[in-house]
């Protein structure tokens, strides 16, 4: 194992995680033993190397065949405490993430005893600050997206603070979530949408007019559009960019293309955040890595982008300044290595 670096010890915020992409590899191979899954992965190296994609449909079907391992609320909550851990040995401090409620419920189970699951699992980790995010599938149309959204609204007391949109973006465009979206603003939550990820320009703009998004999630195409450029910039829309995973679902075709120096250059609040960490097999380490390697970001730069997730939280304002303070003296912030 390499020694820790500064981009290991720095500490981090991530806005754009999904828990059940971010289950270490180590945890889910306990749970494929628990369940008999080793006709088909024979050991950890084997699991390791399921997690390779010829496509974004292969993608998803190796997304739902990782979840059949995840069976009750208490996988949920023993998947949730390892996660928080990992969190806490990447010095992660505070954290957004998404969860999708039917991926399990669909099996029996109920959203609100879900959230309730993955609560009690990040909780046994103090060390780290984790927020839930809902997160809606866009194939699953808005009716069952209404009906999630009142499911976690009863759940709200366990650190559910905003709602997202995944999903495939071409045939389940963002207005037809117009009203979801509007329901939700009512009831208070904070709003984010996977826009631009496999889909041009006109998923983003439809994320921002028809759905007032908050923040836009992957945005890699906004790239083509100058005035959507501008628009972000000027609205201070943050965009929560995962460079690693765009690669590695074919949305770019190399790390050097993904538009993220063009996004910070035109002042574009941009966040760097891991995705789904199991599947793609990177770390938030290695992300900010690559900003300095790959995209020529100075150290101070860097740290802009990390206080830049703070800045896009959906903290209160005392506690997003109590928050950069404490990035800002640790010790290893104005370190070199």
């Amino acid at each position: 194992m390499s020694t820790p670096d500064w981009f290991d010890r720095i500490p981090k915020t991530e806005l754009h995680v999904h828990l059940e992409g971010a289950v270490p590899i180590e945890t889910l191979w306990e749970l494929v033993k628990k369940y008999g899954g080793q006709a088909e992965v024979a050991d950890l190296e084997a699991l390791r190397r399921k997690f390779a994609y010829r496509d974004f449909p292969h993608f998803i079907q190796t997304w739902i065949w990782k979840n059949g391992f995840i069976r009750n609320y208490d996988d949920i909550a023993y998947v949730g405490e390892n996660i928080a851990r990992n969190f806490v040995k990447q010095n992660v401090r505070y954290v957004e993430a998404y969860f999708s409620p039917t991926n399990f419920t669909r099996h029996g189970l109920e959203t609100q005893k879900i959230a309730e699951a993955w609560r009690r699992g990040l909780n046994r980790i103090s060390q780290v600050e984790v927020k839930l995010i809902a997160d809606f599938t866009r194939d699953e149309g808005s009716r069952r997206a209404f009906r999630t959204l009142e499911e976690v609204n009863e759940a709200r007391s366990m650190g559910i603070i905003g709602v997202g949109l995944g999903g495939t973006e071409v045939e389940y465009p963002a207005e037809l979530f117009r009203e979801v979206y509007a329901r939700a603003r009512l009831l208070g939550f904070q709003t984010t949408v996977h826009a631009g990820e496999t889909v041009g320009p006109s998923s983003i703009w439809s994320a921002v007019r028809d759905l007032q998004a908050d923040r836009i999630g992957h945005g890699t195409r906004a790239i083509e559009d100058e005035e959507l450029i501008i628009y972000l910039a000027e609205h201070k829309i943050p965009v929560e960019t995962c460079p690693i995973s765009n690669l590695r679902i074919g949305a770019i075709r190399t790390i050097e293309q993904h538009p993220i120096r063009h996004y910070f250059d035109r002042g574009i609040l941009v966040t760097v955040n891991t995705d789904d960490p199991l599947m793609f097999h990177n770390t938030l380490a290695e992300e900010l890595r690559l900003l300095e390697t790959v995209h020529r970001f100075t150290r101070d730069e860097i740290k802009q982008v990390v206080l830049n997730g703070v800045e896009s939280s959906w903290l209160d304002e005392d506690r997003k300044r109590e928050l950069k303070l404490e990035f800002l003296r640790d010790p290893v912030w104005s370190s070199t290595t």
